[in-house]
Formats: structure tokens, C-alpha cells, sequence
């Protein structure tokens, strides 16, 4: 309990510190126009791990690029991107939870009834891990009103 509460603090805290630094956020997580940092969606799927994507393997989905890590996965992507692309955006699962959007690191991710969960970092992966269905029906919630919010915390 008490490191979960450490969490959702500093989650806090870097809301009012970064705040008004970040930069301004998107519906979708994205850096220079590429999602999920150029990690493969799919292989989070096929290979239960981050991978990262090659630039020569892509694809434009709702405006934003996918890289993938071989020619299949991004074929798989393309006859069913919404499959593949993570919930929330790309942001931090655990976040949007707490209503904030936070960047996240690739390789925090879990997979939940098909679907694709990105974290800020490991520890904050490992903290949405133990509560899981509780955080996704808070981010569910959430959702509406953080991907409107201008400030992303990196």
C-alpha cells in the first residue's frame, strides 16, 4: 500500500512540476509523428516483449506512424491496426488512472483481454499490474477528460 501511495505521489508531483513544462500533448502519444517511441505494437502481441520497429517496415494509422520489426508485423497491423495500438493513446495506463497524461517507457507494458497497456516506467507497470481491473475502469473513466489535456509529463 504505502509504495502505491508513493506512486500516485509522485505521479502528483510531477504534475505540478511539469505541468506547464511539458509539451503540448496529442490525442496520441507520439514523437516527431512516430507512436510508442518506434517500438513494434505487434510483437508486445506475438513476441510478449518490446521490440523496436524499423523505419523501413511502417504504417500511418489515424495520422500517426507505427514502425515495425519485420515486413509480417506490420502487414498482421494493417489488416487490424485498432488490435494493436495501445489503449489510451499510447500514454501511461497508470496514469490516465490518476488523470494525467505521462509518457511512457516502452518496455512497461502489460497485456488485458487483448488489449495493450503502456507505462510510465517498470515500477509504475508493476504498481497498475496488482490492481489491474480497478485501474483500467479508472482510466476508462478518465480518458475523455485527460485526452483533452494540453501537457503531457515526460
Amino acid at each position: 500500500m504505502a509504495r502505491r501511495n508513493l506512486i500516485t505521489v509522485s505521479i502528483g508531483i510531477l504534475l505540478v512540476a511539469f505541468g506547464t513544462a511539458g509539451a503540448l500533448a496529442d490525442p496520441v502519444n507520439q514523437i516527431d509523428g512516430v507512436a510508442i517511441h518506434g517500438f513494434d505494437p505487434v510483437a508486445y502481441f506475438t513476441r510478449h516483449k518490446a521490440v523496436k520497429g524499423d523505419p523501413d517496415f511502417s504504417s500511418v494509422y489515424e495520422g500517426v506512424t507505427y514502425e515495425f520489426a519485420s515486413l509480417k508485423d506490420q502487414k498482421l497491423f494493417e489488416l487490424n491496426p485498432a488490435r494493436y495500438v495501445p489503449q489510451y493513446g499510447g500514454y501511461c495506463a497508470f496514469g490516465v488512472s490518476e488523470g494525467a497524461k505521462a509518457d511512457i517507457d516502452p518496455h512497461a507494458f502489460t497485456i488485458k483481454d487483448g488489449k495493450l497497456y503502456l507505462n510510465y516506467s517498470e515500477e509504475v507497470g508493476r504498481d497498475f499490474g496488482k490492481n489491474t481491473a480497478a485501474r483500467i475502469e479508472k482510466a476508462d473513466q478518465n480518458w475523455s477528460a485527460v485526452s483533452q489535456q494540453d501537457k503531457t509529463i515526460r
